[in-house]
């Protein structure tokens, strides 16, 4: 293991402990010539998944970048960072667990939208917003009916709360 600064190659660990809901050993390194320190993580490496993107390319599954377009769409809504990365956690697990080395960029949006729609709605609908690329305003109006739809089926089928959910008290 380099140091990032100097690129020495000798460093003492500090600190091991367990990451990612120990899925991972995060270390925190010291280099023994700047004495700069770093962290670390060590991952099990698995099998690579390829993703076909719409347009036909291919390309690794790159688990930062679904991480990436998790937080974008959780900004300023609340969701703390420990739920965004077990909303990947669970995706990447899931993936791994599959026998079929592939899958499409738009199966992984949909795994992302189930989870962000129990997570948060804004969140839901500013993810969906980019990945089904809307177009305009009826775009967001549609989507947010077939959510208030939803919310009134669940409402109905707990038979319980007078309470308007976010999404029914825009209506």
């Amino acid at each position: 293991m380099h140091c990032p600064f100097c690129q020495h190659p000798n460093n003492r660990v500090l600190e091991s402990r367990s990451a990612e809901s120990d899925r991972s050993i995060r270390r925190r390194r010291e280099c023994l010539q700047c004495e700069r320190r770093f962290t670390t993580y060590e991952r099990i490496e698995y099998v690579p998944i390829m993703v076909v993107k719409r347009d036909g390319s291919r390309e690794s599954f790159d688990r930062s970048k679904l991480l990436r377009g998790v937080v974008t769409a959780c900004e300023k809504t609340g969701v703390n960072a420990h739920a965004m990365e077990m909303l990947v956690d669970e995706i990447e697990a899931e993936l791994q667990q599959q026998a079929i080395r592939e899958i499409t960029s738009e199966g992984i949006g949909e795994k992302v939208l189930a989870r962000l729609r129990q997570l948060n709605e804004v969140a839901y609908v500013r993810f969906a917003s980019v990945y089904r690329q809307f177009q305009g305003i009826r775009d967001f109006t549609e989507t947010l009916s077939q959510m208030r739809g939803h919310s009134q089926d669940q409402v109905g089928s707990a038979s319980a709360t007078t309470e308007k959910t976010p999404v029914e008290s825009l209506g």
